[in-house]
């Protein structure tokens, strides 16, 4: 392999290559991305099949990847898979499905589709981009954040969580048309904040490309990494999408980490900030105990 991507882990130099590949092998990337856990156990002729391309863009990808062979690079996933497996030893717990009454059924399910995403959104991969993403965010003098359609209202409650002890944060979810003259006006000491889920919207992938030639960093919550903003983003945040119900269970318990961690950060002045405010909330009714 190319030593001057040894600092990269085969998904991160994927992401960082496909959208300058030929439609077939960036089809082949994003198959890759969304079933590396599986890749150690096919042939090629198999990979070719499932991704639906032909076996030599297989063996084309290979070499633009910089390995010498389709063993080289099945090698490179193995080590992701066991690194993982080294850091997190807790086996993700599979869900039984308790019959429950009728009454209760549908609350039962959502409870469990919602812990059991959490199970597998929480693995080393997300433990190491979080850590990247809050020294990103803790040393940006603003925060910018962007969710539109559902993720809209999951943008405004970072925002809200955030602002009651950092005031430099600044939403772009309410006006979608005007967000791109104040991406403009972005200094380079900010930080985006992007919510990209499937089905995505164009305007956030405008939005995303306009960032990333001003030069911004992006932090991209997405539940895939095949998500058309990766190659723009500074560092990516999966969690994972539920199967069968919709739920932003994971984005929630994502989003109020990243709250908890910043107020850490800067605990110095935000435990102050939250405690003047709580004092004057009460001394205006707004709160009663």
């Amino acid at each position: 392999m190319d030593k001057t991507q040894d600092h990269k882990n085969i998904l991160d130099h994927i992401i960082s290559v496909k959208d300058t590949l030929p439609k077939k092998q960036k089809q082949l990337c994003d198959y890759l991305l969304e079933n590396h856990q599986d890749i150690g156990l096919l042939t090629v002729k198999e990979l070719a099949k499932k991704a639906n391309v032909g076996t030599t863009t297989v063996l084309r990808l290979v070499k633009i990847l910089g390995y010498d062979n389709f063993f080289d690079l099945k090698k490179e996933f193995h080590e992701i898979q066991k690194e993982y497996s080294d850091k997190w030893e807790n086996v993700q717990k599979s869900f039984q499905r308790i019959e429950e009454n009728q009454d209760y059924k549908i609350l039962s399910n959502v409870w469990q589709e919602g812990v059991s995403l959490l199970d597998k959104s929480l693995n080393p991969q997300l433990v190491e981009n979080f850590k990247k993403a809050m020294d990103l965010i803790s040393n940006a003098e603003r925060i910018n954040i962007l969710g539109l359609r559902p993720y809209k209202a999951v943008a405004i409650y970072l925002e809200l969580l955030i602002e009651e002890f950092h005031s430099n944060t600044r939403q772009l979810s309410y006006d979608s048309e005007s967000m791109f003259d104040r991406i403009l006006q972005f200094e380079k000491n900010e930080v985006i904040i992007l919510f990209g889920f499937a089905p995505y919207t164009q305007r956030t992938i405008d939005a995303a490309d306009v960032a990333y030639k001003q030069g911004i960093p992006i932090v991209l919550i997405t539940d895939q990494l095949s998500c058309p903003i990766a190659s723009f983003s500074s560092v990516i945040l999966k969690v994972e999408a539920g199967e069968n119900l919709f739920t932003i269970i994971p984005i929630i318990a994502l989003v109020e980490a990243i709250v908890i961690e910043l107020g850490t950060r800067h605990s110095a002045t935000s435990i102050q900030k939250i405690r003047n405010l709580v004092e004057t909330l009460k001394d205006k009714k707004i709160i009663v105990n």
